[in-house]
């Protein structure tokens, strides 16, 4: 029997030097529609499908491959006796290479103004059913995918080296590869229907964007993959501008510092260090804001990353370049402010106009656990409705505002957490420690004399006084706290006793 090969793909990419590759190896080449036209202007000799299954494309090409002359070529397993005679009797020819790339769901998805129609359209039927049947007799036929495995398929056939070993790994890549666009068209459905996220079944899909030198430590493997979707204002659609490939740790850290950067309309600055900010700050301009964030922990800062949420000029990267950092983001720079930063060679400098974008509920967060997987909406919120003024001192309106500010911070500072805070700049943040007193202490050491009017953020209830003793010692004027807590008399006791004023937002922001 002659040997065939079923070609019909969305992507032409390397079509026409692969069928002709096959031609000269003695295949005759059957195909579909557009793929057919491609490779007949090519010049090269095209079976089309209606011939084979004498049965025309019908249902405005829906219907044309389902049919048991190409399934039962593409099915029959050659060292079965029995399959043979039945090919036979049925004048069926085997197909000994299956080329197919599915319909452009993603593509489609992706486009603006797709309307649900189109994207239910462009849903392959014919092509999955191929290239799976195909996969499942993967001893009998190479089944393609990828074009990049022309190339690998074309040479081993030429050696007559293609081995079952290779087979099963082209038979891997089309399960992997309609697993992972079921899972797309899955959550595109989802989505449209308006279905629960946190569903009985929950499967996701990514692709990577690159493979890490190593991960959180040099000797674990890693990679960094994306969501498949619009997500402007996330790290994943920063652009590189200078500097070395980011790292693992470099990357959650960036994800970090954007995070906390799009919590503020004004001009902000971020500094992270280790995933938690180490310095804050808002300014008329972002000058002003780089150089209180860095003046509220100049220690910390160094080797850290910092995000801005306005354009850098000449004068920001000046101050900028006059110490380490990692990294710098910010959705935009100046000619001038890129010629002052690239000078130094080890600063990575990426660029994220969207960042600004604000962060959605159904961007969910992932966490891997041994044997399982938490999953959360996105925490999008600040507070559980309006502030509680608990204490006899109220807060002024600037101390509303520093307290806000300081709440902003605090959300994203590891529990128990603390952030002190002073005309919207930190000056002191006490991060992931065992208890509040312990992280309030922390603050206060790095706030030194700035503790002293400064207001101060906890993500935790306050059941004790403790803290507010050693808050009211620092000189710490307004506290704002989730509230909520049995033993909420005794801080607010204390507050009074002391003249600070506190503060109840009714939403605690635990982050671990």
């Amino acid at each position: 029997m002659a040997k065939r090969a079923l070609i019909s793909v969305s992507d032409k990419t390397g079509v026409v030097d692969f069928a002709k590759n096959l031609v000269s190896l003695g295949f005759e080449i059957i195909s579909t529609g557009g793929t057919s036209k491609v490779l007949s202007q090519a010049g090269i000799d095209v079976i089309n499908v209606s011939d084979v299954t004498a049965f025309p494309e019908c249902l405005d090409g829906r219907v044309k491959t389902l049919h048991p002359k190409i399934h039962a070529g593409i099915l029959a397993m050659r060292s079965n006796p029995e399959h043979m005679k039945q090919l036979k009797e049925l004048d069926v020819t085997p197909i000994d290479v299956v080329a197919i790339n599915l319909y452009p769901f993603k593509q489609t998805i992706l486009k603006d103004g797709t309307t649900f129609e189109e994207a239910i359209e462009n849903i392959d039927i014919g092509g999955p059913t191929m290239i799976r049947a195909a996969a499942k007799n993967y001893q009998d036929v190479a089944v393609i995918v990828d074009p990049k495995d022309y190339d690998v398929v074309i040479d081993a056939l030429r050696k007559d080296s293609l081995t079952l070993e290779t087979k099963k790994y082209l038979a891997f890549k089309v399960f992997e590869h309609t697993a992972s666009y079921d899972a797309l068209i899955a959550d595109y459905l989802g989505k449209k229907t308006g279905q629960e996220r946190l569903r009985d079944s929950l499967t996701l899909t990514f692709e990577k964007v690159q493979d890490m030198r190593y991960g959180e430590n040099p000797h674990q493997k890693a990679a960094f993959y994306k969501e498949i979707g619009k997500f402007e204002g996330s790290i994943a659609a920063a652009r590189q501008l200078h500097g070395k490939e980011l790292s693992y740790n470099n990357i959650a850290d960036a994800d970090a510092a954007i995070s906390i950067v799009k919590e503020f309309d004004e001009p902000a600055v971020v500094a992270i260090k280790h995933a938690n900010p180490c310095g804050v700050a808002t300014g008329e301009d972002i000058y002003t804001a780089y150089i209180r964030a860095y003046n509220a922990d100049p220690v910390s800062i160094f080797g850290g990353i910092v995000a801005a949420n306005r354009e850098i000029d000449a004068r920001t990267a000046e101050k900028i370049s006059e110490i380490f950092l990692e990294i710098v983001i910010a959705p935009s720079y100046t000619k001038e402010a890129l010629d002052i930063l690239t000078r130094k060679k080890n600063i990575r400098i990426l660029q994220l106009e969207g960042i600004s974008v604000k962060n959605t509920p159904d961007m969910l967060e992932l966490k891997k656990i041994t044997g399982g997987l938490l999953v959360q909406e996105y925490n999008t919120a600040l507070l559980g409705g309006e502030l509680r003024f608990v204490t006899e001192k109220k807060p002024t309106e600037k101390d509303i505002r520093d307290l806000l500010f300081a709440w902003k911070v605090c959300k994203y500072t590891k529990s128990n957490g603390i952030v002190l805070a002073k005309d919207f700049a930190t000056t002191g943040i006490g991060p992931g420690q065992t208890n509040r007193i312990t992280a309030l202490e922390l603050a206060i050491n790095y706030a030194g004399e700035n503790a002293a009017g400064s207001v101060m953020a906890s993500d935790a209830f306050f059941p004790f006084s403790d803290c507010v003793q050693a808050a009211a010692k620092a000189g710490i004027t307004a506290i704002i706290q989730p509230g909520g807590s049995i033993r909420d008399e005794d801080s607010i006791k204390l507050c009074n006793e002391k003249g600070i004023a506190m503060v109840f937002t009714g939403m605690r922001h635990f982050k671990h």
